[in-house]
């Protein structure tokens, strides 16, 4: 049986409970046959001391949405998925509104994924762009 959207985004954002993902507030809003998308909100909690987006916070979001990409792709049943390296390119800075990271894959290899991801603004100006590559390996 296959999700609906409602459904499939319901799930991803009630397994983020008690995780870096509710911390942030980062939820997911938008999946499609090869993308997934996800928002957070810019306020104190994500900021530098200077009152912009911390690019950390950008990372953690870039990297829980293409983490959920990969994840979508794979067998939990067989295998479990981690990050092995991200890339993050910030471009301009943020200070209130949101932030959206959209993953789309570059590579779907069996072992490796490779995905892009790019984060705007709410005026869809490019934030930073970032790299993702996870693995997917076998449950014991």
């Amino acid at each position: 049986m296959q999700l609906s959207k409602e459904e499939f985004l319901q799930k991803a954002n009630a397994i983020s409970k008690n995780t870096l993902l509710e911390t942030l507030d980062i939820e997911m809003i938008d999946f499609g046959e090869d993308f997934i998308v996800a928002r957070m909100p810019v306020t104190p909690k994500v900021h530098q001391p200077d009152g912009v987006l911390h690019g950390g916070a950008t990372a953690a979001l870039a990297e829980s949405v293409g983490s959920f990409a990969s994840h979508v792709f794979v067998d939990l049943e067989q295998f479990f998925v981690r990050g092995i390296e991200i890339t993050a390119n910030h471009l301009k800075s943020v200070k209130e509104g949101y932030v959206y990271a959209k993953a789309t894959f570059l590579h779907k290899g069996r072992t490796t994924q490779l995905l892009d991801i790019r984060v705007t603004d709410e005026a869809d100006n490019l934030v930073s762009i970032c790299r993702l590559s996870t693995i997917s390996l076998p449950k014991k």
